[in-house]
């Protein structure tokens, strides 16, 4: 009763501040998704923790939702299902450490947990990070073609380096407001399963600290892949080339008609 009350609640907010008919409605296909997803997630995760192999597909089964999700967010052109690549890249290396150190056992009901944490963190970063930096390339599209007398790379990255820090502020918020504003997931599971209080907190500063690292390469990797062209926007019928899709072999803008000068023009009569 509470969740119907509390997904109402969100939807009629957004449709009385006026963010439109299609924002209420996400809201409550979000909720209803969730609790669908939640339900089966449950039903296969029982079956999955209890083998490592099952965990592990399980986990890169989140992998290609995720990167599913953060394209989509990011552009229309199939380049944003490149998202997979900072996604992976930063899970992989925060997992990769907490397993070789034995910070977190090598088993299914602890690989699959830690490994959708940092899984949707980097996500985040990925969809922000991008999304911003296509952003900034179109709306700013006279300095980065005004800067191309460096490298085509070199160019990008000094646009939309300074807005990609800003994909890192949610992470480092909850990370700096821990305890004192937010009591995430993993320290008050651990609290409600009458766990040590000392045992919540190092499992929760070790989430918080993994997902930093993890969004880090997220966003430094996305950068990279826009300044470098490899994630792009799609073309539209009548937009402006891009500089890339110029050297690529698009089309090149038509010449500008010969100006017409309308002046009367003196006779030879006159001139004589």
């Amino acid at each position: 009763m509470a969740l119907v009350v509390l997904t109402a609640l969100g939807a009629a907010t957004t449709l009385v501040g006026g963010l439109g008919m299609r924002v209420g409605r996400g809201i409550v296909t979000a909720a209803a998704g969730a609790v669908l997803q939640l339900a089966v997630v449950s039903a296969v995760i029982v079956a999955v923790v209890r083998s490592l192999w099952l965990s592990a597909a399980f986990v890169l089964l989140m992998l290609v939702v995720a990167a599913a999700t953060s394209a989509r967010r990011m552009t229309d052109d199939r380049s944003g299902l490149l998202a997979v690549v900072p996604i992976a890249s930063g899970a992989a290396i925060v997992l990769a450490i907490v397993l070789l150190t034995g910070v977190v056992p090598p088993v299914g009901i602890a690989v699959v947990p830690v490994g959708g944490i940092v899984l949707g963190g980097a996500m985040t970063a990925t969809s922000l990070t991008g999304r911003r930096a296509l952003d900034e390339l179109d709306g700013r599209r006279g300095e980065y073609e005004a800067a191309l007398g460096l490298l085509e790379r070199d160019a990008a990255l000094l646009i939309t380096r300074p807005s990609a820090a800003q994909a890192l502020t949610p992470a480092m918020d909850q990370t700096r407001t821990v305890g004192l504003v937010t009591l995430p997931g993993a320290f008050v599971g651990v609290l409600l399963g009458s766990g040590d209080p000392v045992q919540a907190a190092a499992a929760q500063v070790l989430v918080l600290v993994g997902l930093l690292a993890a969004e880090g390469v997220a966003v430094v990797t996305t950068v990279e892949l826009v300044a470098r062209g490899r994630i792009r926007r799609a073309a539209t019928a009548g937009a402006r080339p891009t500089w890339r899709q110029r050297a690529e072999g698009a089309p090149p803008r038509p010449p500008p008609h010969p100006r017409v000068n309308h002046a009367r023009q003196p006779s030879p009569a006159t001139m004589q």
